[in-house]
């Protein structure tokens, strides 16, 4: 205490490094944003635990609900999706089930994984643009095509209609109904669908990361979080296949079956002519 005036600075400068508001840790002691953990464990769900950390209070049953639906909508779409086809193969490469893991986890970046935060700032937009929310979707659906771009959360490569996307909507719609969410983001999420119709023999529904950005924002999340529980949703299924991988014994499994090789287009075979030593 002798290079420290106060018992204040002390704490600002030492104890103060890690200063946190989610959890303390004392010997004999762990709170969760100030409730004991072993009154948590058995009473509140891992969900109401993950809203409880991120938020610092405890979910109604409403927003518990929402955020569950969310999260296990997202957490797996199959080996054909990258961030799981590479934890696979991190696996068969006799890496832990962390690093299979984070191999998976860190394929999870704007392209691959991004379009929920980018939609949801997409209908934080239109949630600013005022009262015509049918127009500045339009309008934003004209600058998109304009610019060659894809509207983040809308369409599919592989389904036609997701089909996670009628359930997670149907709970946003029940709850707006019911007054546990404000209806915003569902105003603007289907306002930009109804848009992305206009003109075409078929419509563009939204996908997943529509939908759960519609959710996460009617729960008052802000984009980047948004992305946050994807990833967290996601690693589930990157787990459970990492897993299934690895139990399996392959060794060094490739991206495409064995009998099978790339395509090449380079050069045509050559020799390499004696070149001049002296």
């Amino acid at each position: 205490m002798a290079a420290f005036d106060s018992v204040e600075e002390y704490e600002e400068r030492v104890t103060g490094w890690w200063r946190t508001g989610i959890s303390r840790i004392r010997p004999g002691e762990i709170l969760l944003r100030g409730y004991p953990v072993e009154q948590v464990i058995g009473e509140v769900s891992f969900v109401e635990v993950i809203w409880l950390m991120l938020r610092s209070n405890l979910p109604t049953r409403a927003e518990s609900r929402l955020l569950e639906a969310a999260l296990v909508a997202a957490v797996d779409h199959g080996p054909q999706a990258p961030s799981i086809a590479a934890a696979r193969m991190a696996a068969t490469c006799g890496l832990g089930l962390n690093n299979a893991m984070a191999t998976g986890v860190n394929l999870l970046g704007d392209v691959h994984g991004g379009a929920g935060q980018q939609c949801m700032e997409l209908l934080s937009d239109l949630n600013r643009a005022g009262t015509d929310v049918e127009g500045a979707a339009r309008d934003v659906v004209a600058r998109y095509r304009f610019e060659g771009r894809r509207i983040p959360g809308f369409g599919h490569r592989f389904h036609p209609r997701d089909p996670r996307r009628d359930p997670l909507l149907r709970l946003v719609g029940e709850a707006v109904d019911a007054g546990e969410t404000p209806g915003w983001a569902l105003s603007a999420g289907t306002a930009l669908e109804r848009a992305l119709a206009e003109g075409r023999s078929h419509s563009v529904p939204m996908n997943i990361d529509g939908a759960t950005a519609i959710v996460y924002s009617e729960l008052g999340f802000p984009p980047e979080l948004g992305r946050g529980l994807f990833v967290l949703s996601r690693s589930v299924g990157i787990l459970a296949h990492a897993w299934e991988e690895k139990s399996g014994g392959r060794r060094i499994k490739g991206p495409i079956p064995r009998p099978l090789l790339p395509a090449y287009d380079g050069a045509a075979p050559r020799d390499l002519k004696p070149r001049d030593t002296g």
